[in-house]
């Protein structure tokens, strides 16, 4: 029998229902609009995609949506300048400069000057800081993603054993935190792990976010084990239309797994979904309010 399909798509689209819910209740008491605000440096044609769709989101959530256009020529103060200028703004209650920067410009010195409270990304060192010690803060979009899927699929998570494949700040290590948040024995795994497959053999629960194209194989998984594919990588030979693959062979881990998120449409589509929860969490917030309770 093959594992159930985690779908993220239909998750996320009801995530979105509830933000734009509470964000009319915002805009009711605040007597404003919750508003995200997006820096683009360049013209990079995958990064101008995914700031229109945000900002297309963004509005239809019912919040107020800048795009912040810069040229790809821009030095590193008039950068900054910018920041700081949103930082101040306080109709901005999000902020987010879209990466991967020009070269030239130091991305983690851009993400250190946005106000940690309007850091809707939550890749500022004093969100990561917070997540660590488990204070209230941002968390990374994506993982946090994840474990609203893992939630929905599991439940109470707590005893069970989760590997985690992949170790970057964006996804593998507040992936990490948030699961032993839930009260899972956590391993940090990697692709020079030793005896990486009986690694992945022993866990309930697995998120694979190496970044290698159909890494995890079948024969890794524990059968009836949680698969979270994180990966989104383009193959095929040259000359052919390239298809979307995930870091896990769908189709020989799908026999195996208990439930699985498919690539597309698992994780995908939960980043701007969680983008524009953090967004109107920041606004509450900002606000003095009461946050809403149901799943927010």
């Amino acid at each position: 029998m093959g594992a159930g399909l985690i779908d993220g798509k239909a998750f996320a689209a009801g995530l979105r229902e509830k933000v734009a819910k509470h964000a009319a209740a915002f805009e009711e008491k605040a007597g404003r609009k919750a508003g995200l605000a997006v820096v683009l440096v360049g013209e990079d044609p995958a990064s101008e995609v995914y700031v229109r769709s945000k900002g297309k989101a963004t509005e239809a959530a019912g919040m107020n949506s800048w795009e912040h256009r810069l040229p790809a020529d821009t030095d590193e103060a008039t950068l900054l300048a910018k920041v700081r200028e949103l930082n101040a703004d306080p109709a901005v209650d999000g902020i987010l400069v879209q990466l991967p920067l020009p070269r030239g410009l130091d991305d983690q010195k851009v993400i250190d000057t946005i106000d940690p409270d309007k850091d809707v990304d939550g890749f500022h060192i004093v969100n990561a800081g917070r997540l660590a010690v488990g204070q209230e803060g941002f968390v990374p979009c994506t993982p946090l993603g994840c474990m609203m899927l893992l939630k929905d699929t599991l439940g109470d998570m707590s005893g069970l054993e989760a590997v985690v494949i992949g170790r970057s700040n964006i996804v593998g290590r507040p992936m990490a935190r948030l699961l032993a948040d839930a009260n899972c024995t956590v391993t940090a795994a990697h692709s020079r792990t030793r005896n990486l497959p009986e690694v992945v053999h022993r866990a309930d629960i697995v998120v694979a976010a190496v970044g290698q194209p159909e890494m995890v194989k079948g024969d890794w998984i524990k059968p009836g084990a949680t698969v979270i594919d994180v990966g989104i990588n383009r193959v095929g030979a040259v000359g052919e239309l390239k298809r979307l693959v995930g870091d896990v062979d769908f189709s020989s881990v799908s026999k195996v797994a208990g439930a699985i998120t498919p690539v597309p449409g698992g994780v995908g589509p939960m980043t701007i979904a969680v983008l524009l929860r953090n967004t109107l969490v920041s606004a509450y917030r900002r606000e003095g309010l009461d946050l809403p309770k149901d799943a927010l």
